[in-house]
């Protein structure tokens, strides 16, 4: 059977995988004709019947009343509420003894054409006075006992009062300042304990935030904090700033709060009368909660037509390492899942949440998410993950290598504490990660067959849609369109995956076996089809580290194209990448992959690949470039029957990329694929729901390769733009890698290695070949020099001393075959 047969065959099953939870969705989207229906009312009585004309005042009377009715499982109820906002006072909870069953579920809906809000917020009535003769700051005295995390006047959120100020033009932070705790300023804030300092990772692989407890008398601050990343390194020097600090008070709708004295400061917005506002502030952390567990689950529970607003940040309780990634997590969200069965969120808005909207965590199964709007969330936005005990011979950090003979070789999960058969369909996720950076629209570790389907996902610091780790695929992302991500960070994709299973440099195991083993976690393939994935600052769709067993295929790809490292058996055919091409990243020699019937604006951008480690197929493509590069694959054996022409998009300014049928790439057995069926389908958010800007072609020719040079019998040469991820450095740190050392050369003898990427010498960092050539135009008799070299993900130091054998750097030859 051709490859093509067989990958036709193999995604047959998953063409039309029906929507989790499709009953459960049929009865809420039409009335219920027979059950019993109760009301809930912000005018009701707990006291009363909680009939239509006698409701109820509390979601919590509710749930209490239906526990106790002896209606469960034996009929649908239906909980009507009325506008109004439900401010919670504690968390509304709900276990297996308030299931209902698939055909008797239980639905809380609010009442039709209602606003009905559930808050984790308090609402305060204050007395406001001039601080200042000017009165540009007010204050007002906080009942005891009150903590303010979150301030809100009128609906609106307010910052607190932050250096530097909030740019809303600026994409990082909303504004950063390499002096935001320089001891200078630290001196002159009186006593900064209670305030934040949020600062991105050195490398941009997310961000670290700290509680400051105090400051010391240099000028230097005591901070609590930074375990939010799981691959620890500085600070960044400039990606930084602080907040909640009394002097820091200075623009319009900054706030800050002295819990000592009980005291709320807030510089009011010119158009706020504040004789006339509703202040509101947060006090939960989680608003709803299922909590069962694989025996006893919580089942069929619905929220309809809900908005969840107010609750805490969690940026501090981001702790919780996942697998071998840099991503530490928060285990819970505004609505939190665990142990549930067919339950579903429907139709319902998160909106200005401190942490993550919606958490499913460990034992999940056939929930639904759909037709739900998430926005201004601090962050994620629906988070899939199992329990790391359901995982074999999980490791949280990439650092410890695991030997063949001591891994189970036994498939899949341990136990069932893992989300799996749930989907998320229909949904817009805008403006994500607003504090917290290691997040994404929605999160899938851990986890089985998960949909993700006609979802808008736009405005993340990272990754739209993240895939954490191959345990245990059969994922299924469908019909979506994905874009404005990777804003805050780099080295992602607007979908990023990474595979570092239990194969993941595994030592001393068979060669001809890794495929194989890659399969022990990612026992089924996961599927990218039909949509639509735009990242300016990062790939369009990244699978790193590892990642298998995936098929790739009707995927339009408008900036950053596609990267596939390491891994094993990636299809990819029938897409079409705009302005941009394929992304080889350091391929097994055996990885199976196949690269086919794709349309391709430019050369394939390698990094790291052997001459003998392409994969199973590359052929059947169509270049818009340039014959040149068509012609230097098929000198190595690839693209045999790939052809160079003008594909004739029908109308590409319009993003419909479609080609027209006098085009010669259908002889290659190229498709045409649906371009305007990307993300949201309900009329409701497609009201709401933005869309990419489409990218004017342009001519891409044949890139320049970098030159090469000769540096103590080594060839060097310095990164190209593609080279920074496999490298993992900073696109920002520059850096010169070292390519061949043949022999016993000068660099071998003082201890460089084939791979190593040079990054400074002397504290200069090497952003030129000239960099380097001038930092050893400077050796004289007895001089060291001192090289920070990246090797293995590490910074390691190495001196040379002088006098160094040809310390000049002389013009190579071209770039040795391995990096072609």
């Amino acid at each position: 059977m051709s490859i093509e047969r067989y990958l036709r065959h193999v995604t047959k099953r998953f063409l039309y995988r029906p929507l989790v939870g499709s009953f459960l969705l049929f009865v809420i989207l039409f009335k219920v004709a027979n059950g019993a229906t109760f009301y809930v009312s912000t005018k009701g009585d707990d006291r009363s019947s909680g009939n239509q004309a006698h409701p109820w005042k509390t979601l919590l009377r509710a749930r209490d009343a239906i526990r106790a009715s002896g209606l469960l499982g034996r009929e649908t109820i239906e909980i009507i509420v009325s506008g109004g906002t439900y401010y919670l006072t504690s968390t509304l909870a709900f276990g297996h003894e308030d299931s209902g069953t698939s055909k008797a579920p239980v639905i809380y809906r609010a009442k039709e054409g209602d606003e009905v809000i559930i808050s984790g917020g308090l609402k305060l009535a204050l007395k406001w006075q001039k601080v200042t003769p000017s009165g540009l700051v007010m204050s007002a005295k906080v009942p005891a006992g009150v903590r303010i995390d979150q301030l809100f006047v009128d609906g609106m959120k307010q910052r607190m009062a932050r250096y530097p100020n909030y740019d809303p033009q600026e994409p990082i932070y909303g504004g950063y300042a390499s002096d935001a705790v320089s001891p200078a300023r630290v001196r002159s804030w009186a006593d900064p304990s209670g305030g934040f300092l949020h600062v991105l990772h050195e490398k941009l692989w997310g961000g670290f935030d700290y509680e400051i407890t105090g400051k010391n008398a240099d000028g230097s601050l005591r901070l609590d904090g930074g375990w939010q990343n799981n691959r620890p390194a500085a600070m960044h020097e400039r990606y930084r700033y602080v907040e909640n600090i009394r002097e820091e008070l200075d623009a319009p709708g900054e706030w800050f709060y002295d819990l000592k004295k009980q005291l709320l400061y807030f510089y009011p917005p010119a158009s706020v009368n504040m004789e006339h506002t509703v202040i509101e502030v947060n006090r939960l952390t989680s608003l709803v909660e299922l909590r069962g567990n694989c025996s006893n689950p919580v089942r069929s529970i619905i929220f309809n037509a809900f908005k969840f607003r107010h609750a805490n940040r969690t940026f501090m309780e981001t702790k919780e390492p996942l697998l071998r990634s840099d991503w530490c997590i928060y285990r819970g969200g505004a609505v939190f899942l665990e142990g549930t069965e067919d339950c579903a969120l429907v139709d319902c808005d998160f909106e200005a949440l401190g942490g993550n909207a919606i958490f499913l965590s460990g034992y999940n199964r056939n929930d639904a998410i759909r037709g739900c709007w998430i926005r201004e969330c601090g962050a994620s936005g629906v988070a899939f993950v199992g329990q790391p005990g359901a995982v074999r011979n999980g490791v949280t950090t990439d650092s410890k290598a695991m030997k063949y003979s001591e891994i189970d070789l036994t498939p899949g999960p341990r136990n069932e504490e893992y989300p799996a058969e749930c989907a998320v369909s229909d949904c817009l996720i805008m403006s994500i990660g607003q504090i917290e950076k290691q997040v994404a629209g929605v999160e899938i570790s851990m986890a089985k067959r998960i949909t993700v389907r006609n979802c808008t996902i736009a405005g993340s610091p990272r990754a739209g849609i993240n895939i954490g780790d191959g345990t245990w695929g059969g994922h299924l992302i469908e019909g979506c369109d994905v874009f404005d991500t990777v804003l805050e960070t780099a080295d992602h994709g607007s979908f990023n995956s990474w595979g570092r299973d239990r194969y993941w440099h595994l030592s001393q195991a068979p060669e001809n076996f890794l495929p194989e083993l890659a399969l022990l976690d990612a026992t089924e393939p996961t599927i990218l089809r039909n949509s639509r994935w735009r990242c300016d600052h990062g790939w369009d769709i990244d699978l790193d580290d590892g990642s298998s067993n995936y098929y790739i295929y009707n995927n339009l790809l408008l900036g950053g194209g596609l990267k596939l490292r390491e891994g094993y058996r990636r299809h990819v055919w029938n897409n079409v990448i705009i302005n941009n091409s394929l992304h080889p990243h350091a391929w097994y020699r055996n990885s199976g992959d196949t690269f086919t019937r794709n349309i391709v604006m430019g050369r394939y951008l390698a990094a790291l690949m052997d001459p003998d480690s392409w994969g199973q197929e590359i052929d059947y493509n169509y270049f818009t470039s340039n014959d040149s590069d068509r012609d230097a694959y098929q000198k190595v054996g690839l693209d045999a029957h790939s052809l160079v022409g003008l594909p004739q998009f029908i109308n590409a300014p319009t993003g419909d990329f479609r080609v027209s049928a006098t085009s010669s790439v259908f002889s290659l057995g190229f498709e045409n694929f649906t371009m305007d069926k990307f993300g949201v389908t309900d009329a409701r958010l497609r009201a709401h729901a933005p869309t990419p800007k489409i990218p004017p072609l342009r001519n891409i020719t044949v890139a320049t390769k970098a030159p090469t040079y000769e540096w103590l019998g080594a060839t060097i040469r310095l990164l190209e733009a593609q080279e920074y991820s496999v490298f993992g450095v900073s696109i920002e740190a520059g850096g010169i890698v070292l390519l061949e050392a043949p022999g016993h050369v000068d660099a071998v003898h003082l201890g460089l290695r084939v791979g190593d990427v040079i990054m400074s010498v002397d504290g200069h960092q090497l952003k030129s070949i000239s960099d380097l050539n001038l930092c050893m135009s400077k050796a004289t008799e007895g001089s060291r020099f001192r090289l920070v070299i990246h090797r293995e993900q590490t910074d390691l130091d190495l001196y040379l001393y002088a006098p160094i054998s040809s310390p000049n750097i002389k013009e190579g030859s071209g770039l040795p075959p391995h990096s072609q």
